[in-house]
């Protein structure tokens, strides 16, 4: 049976890739001066948000007409990834789960090759691995990463498993929840804090999404900012 992927399964739509909202900008911010995001010990400084939006960006201009992202849209995923790739990380060290180069290569290509196949089969030409991470909001040159990211879903999914891949459609299921509760509780030890300028960290989505801030906004009372995904759910 199909191995179902937790990475880049969105599917290319020609002439659009929807990715949210832009991002909006706050007054203060509890984050570190210079610091894009604070995860666990680690900083993802802006300096390093910016040369890896601006690696998407150059990919995503070749491109046109399959690939559309606005600036706010690129930095927001780029940053999500950053983040994702240090909860995974946490997640390998709880679970005790090791991964070598030639094990992140092999995953890598095996999402590559299902994802080419998914955007073949809506007419799509010249699927290049480039362009499956570009839609998925990732600077190519962090390909390494995806792989590594997906090797260590794999291996946990067979851990939880009796050692064996999940196969059955019960059996994928269940790894699936276990695999998201077990995120959910590395994304909680590591206390994720994005700077406001950037948006905030949804738990339950694993992503960076727009923040209440000073916006433009229709007449009328203000709503209660949204505090869905806040806090972890774990």
């Amino acid at each position: 049976m199909r191995r179902d992927f937790g990475v880049l399964r969105r599917l290319i739509k020609v002439s659009a890739v929807a990715l949210g909202a832009g991002l909006v900008v706050t007054a203060c911010s509890p984050v570190k001066l210079g610091s894009a995001a604070i995860v666990g010990n680690e900083r993802i400084t802006i300096a390093t948000l910016d040369t890896e939006v601006t690696n998407l960006s150059q990919t995503v201009k070749l491109y046109p007409g399959t690939v559309q992202l606005s600036q706010e849209q690129k930095t927001q995923q780029t940053l999500t990834w950053l983040i994702r790739f240090e909860i995974n990380d946490e997640l390998a060290r709880q679970a005790g789960i090791t991964v070598s180069t030639a094990q992140a290569q092999k995953a890598l290509d095996e999402i590559y090759a299902a994802a080419k196949s998914s955007a073949q089969a809506q007419g799509i030409r010249n699927v290049t691995l480039d362009l499956i991470l570009v839609a998925n909001g990732i600077p190519p040159n962090l390909a390494s990463e995806v792989g590594r990211y997906q090797a260590i879903d794999n291996k946990f999914a067979e851990q939880v498993n009796g050692g064996q891949e999940p196969t059955s459609t019960s059996a994928q299921s269940a790894t699936t929840a276990k695999l998201n509760m077990a995120r959910c509780r590395a994304a909680k030890v590591l206390s994720v804090q994005v700077n406001p300028q950037f948006g905030r960290f949804d738990y339950s989505q694993v992503a960076v999404v727009p923040a209440p801030g000073i916006v433009a906004r229709p007449a009328g009372p203000a709503k209660a900012p949204s505090k869905s995904g806040l806090t972890p759910a774990c």
